[in-house]
């Protein structure tokens, strides 16, 4: 079952977000789940808040970002940075993600994750995975990720605070934040071949997907990685996502869902 058909009434568990909250705070719904799960998919990058281990004081640097299947954000980092340094010695952090947009920048939605940092080791069997989805993100990083003082992190939610917007304010556990699906899985292991085969034999459609589904506005727009949730989409530095309505139950609902939406795309003016 996917998190979000989960009720908002569920005990809390440990490390969610608070229940006595504040009046200016909103329930959360799937509307806020929905924003809030789009917003980490779509960000490139992020500002990461760390521990200095010199004195305690916080340190903001800027990352790159892209997700694995179920929503968790991954970087890629220097070794020899100052925030990466400060992670091995607190793996406490914090995310802040959401783009300004045109006028007010406070007027546009953004998510402030407080999380845990996990260094992906060699030996993790996510890690081509991981390599494969933030490099379809990042493609100029393929210069360094494999340099021996670069690695990849998992960012891993504990609870999150979303500003929709004026007046739009949420608190949200980790399991608001990732997807839980038995299709998980499947995709994962079928994803590459997948995308390949859709860019080889289907480009056209990535296209229309993207362009009118997506209403990511005309592009040289790729396939760069799928979930049960939805698709996304790059071309260049611009992001795009389509969220499946409803979400993809197995990975056998994949093939079908995206012929159906072809026929869609082709009949949106």
């Amino acid at each position: 079952m996917a998190v979000s058909d989960r009720s908002t009434t569920d005990a809390p568990e440990a490390g969610s977000a608070p229940t006595d909250r504040p009046q200016t705070i909103r329930p959360t719904d799937d509307e806020a789940r929905g924003l809030a799960r789009k917003l980490m998919r779509t960000a490139r990058y992020g500002g990461l808040a760390v521990l200095d281990p010199q004195d305690g004081s916080p340190f903001v640097s800027r990352v790159a970002l892209a997700t694995e299947m179920d929503g968790t954000p991954v970087m890629l980092v220097s070794t020899l940075s100052q925030h990466t340094r400060a992670l091995a010695d607190d793996r406490r952090c914090s995310l802040l993600v959401g783009e300004p947009g045109k006028g007010d920048p406070l007027a546009h939605p953004r998510l402030s994750i407080v999380a845990e940092a996990e260094k992906v080791e060699a030996g993790d069997p996510a890690l081509a995975d991981i390599r494969r989805r933030y490099l379809a993100r990042h493609p100029k990083a393929k210069l360094y990720a494999d340099f021996a003082d670069f690695a990849f992190y998992r960012v891993r939610p504990v609870r999150a605070s979303l500003n929709g917007g004026f007046g739009k304010a949420y608190l949200l556990s980790a399991r608001d934040l990732l997807v839980e699906s038995a299709a998980l899985a499947g995709l994962s292991a079928m994803e590459a071949g997948a995308i390949a085969h859709m860019h080889e034999d289907h480009l056209d459609a990535v296209q229309l997907y993207a362009e009118k589904l997506a209403r990511a506005g005309e592009g040289a727009w790729l396939l760069s990685s799928f979930d049960p949730e939805g698709l996304d989409f790059v071309d260049g530095d611009k992001v795009a996502r389509l969220v499946f309505a409803p979400p993809l139950e197995s990975a056998g609902d994949l093939r079908p869902r995206l012929v159906a939406l072809a026929k869609q795309a082709r009949g949106v003016e």
